[in-house]
């Protein structure tokens, strides 16, 4: 049996969502742990299943006793407590254990949407117009319609249906009080972009690779508004769920995949990003990118968002893992010089030896 990889999520534990309907959601890192395990063991690693359950007082401790020479990180945080996230990163961070993904710095900067955006327009990266606006500020609301409501601190869709795009002050108010009331915190409010939708990854410790572009193609009835609904992402016999369509590579020209291709580096290294991160945007009416949101971490179940676009570069669902794992370990290689973490380094042939499947260009 080869080294051992701890793969470290969050124990299922759905009551909040269920009360919401979202329950599927949560249920969902299932499918990806076991197939992040079932490629682990293909490449020689012995992989073993660390499910976490709050408080999360013992997940120091709790890491502090593996003998591991990796964690996979695919904790998602307490359905309680969304800044639990942060917990795995940080423990490792102090413990010196590699891990994979984004660093707690990282997940912390993102996990604020408003904040997030913040950082972004301070950037020169084009996003759109908001407000956080909460039951006793929607008075003071200040954009133009059509906005979008939504969770400030949530991700995976959990609170996004057709009733989220809002045209009227009684609708606004309605779902920002919705929002407030079920996720318990206040609502970002943002102009919605009514135009085409895309996603792309990007892949490196530092200027990483960017994997193709995927497009969400919608075919939905003219009254619901073009939007990536919970319902989209989980319900598979819902009208957004059949009327959402990804496409990779996304039709765009060689000079709009550039531009796309230098939003995705610049957010990247913007949050400081490790490892892999997704980015989404949409395309207005003249032509132009906004980001909507970074998705550090972001989903890499089989057949998903970033697992689908590292498949369209030619890389098996094994090979992918095995660059999150290697990217893992070059960088805490590098950090600490402990020959013990030191990747499985290979030469792809251009002198690169850390790119371990061909990558072509967006």
């Amino acid at each position: 049996m080869g080294p051992r990889i701890t793969i470290a999520y969050n124990k299922p534990e759905t009551a909040r969502y269920s009360q919401m309907g979202e329950a599927i959601a949560i249920l969902g890192v299932l499918e990806c742990v076991h197939a992040v395990e079932k490629a682990l063991n293909e490449l020689g690693y012995e992989a073993i299943l660390l499910p976490l359950s709050p408080p999360g007082d013992d997940i120091k401790p709790t890491l502090a006793r593996l003998e591991t020479k990796l964690i996979f990180n695919l904790f998602e945080g307490f359905e309680d407590s969304s800044v639990t996230e942060m917990l795995v990163p940080e423990a490792a961070e102090e413990l010196g254990i590699p891990y994979t993904g984004c660093p707690s710095t990282t997940l912390r900067a993102a996990l604020d949407k408003a904040k997030a955006k913040a950082m972004m327009k301070s950037a020169g990266i084009r996003t759109s117009g908001y407000q956080v606006l909460t039951p006793t500020t929607v008075d003071e609301f200040n954009l133009s319609y059509p906005c979008i409501v939504k969770p400030r601190s949530e991700d995976a869709s959990h609170g996004l249906t057709e009733a989220s795009v809002v045209s009227d002050a009684e609708a606004l108010k309605k779902q920002v009080e919705l929002v407030s009331a079920a996720y318990g915190g206040d609502a970002l409010v943002e102009e919605f972009i009514d135009g085409r939708e895309f996603n792309s990854t990007g892949m490196g410790n530092i200027n990483p690779v960017v994997l193709p572009i995927s497009e969400i193609v919608y075919s939905l009835p003219d009254n619901l508004p073009r939007l990536l609904t919970f319902a989209a992402k989980w319900e598979e016999d819902s009208v957004y769920f059949r009327g959402t369509t990804p496409v990779c590579p996304a039709n765009l020209t060689a000079a709009q995949r550039r531009q796309v291709a230098q939003i995705v580096v610049k957010t990247f290294n913007l949050f400081g990003c490790r490892g892999y991160a997704r980015v989404d945007l949409r395309m207005d009416s003249k032509g132009s990118f906004y980001v909507i949101e970074l998705n550090p971490n972001p989903d890499i179940t089989p057949g998903n968002g970033t697992a689908r676009h590292a498949e369209a570069t030619g890389m098996s669902y094994t090979e992918f893992i095995n660059k999150i794992v290697q990217l893992a370990l070059e960088r805490s290689y590098e950090y600490t010089g402990n020959p013990a973490y030191a990747p499985n380094r290979q030469t792809s042939g251009d002198g690169d030896s850390t790119r371990y499947a061909r990558i072509p260009a967006p």
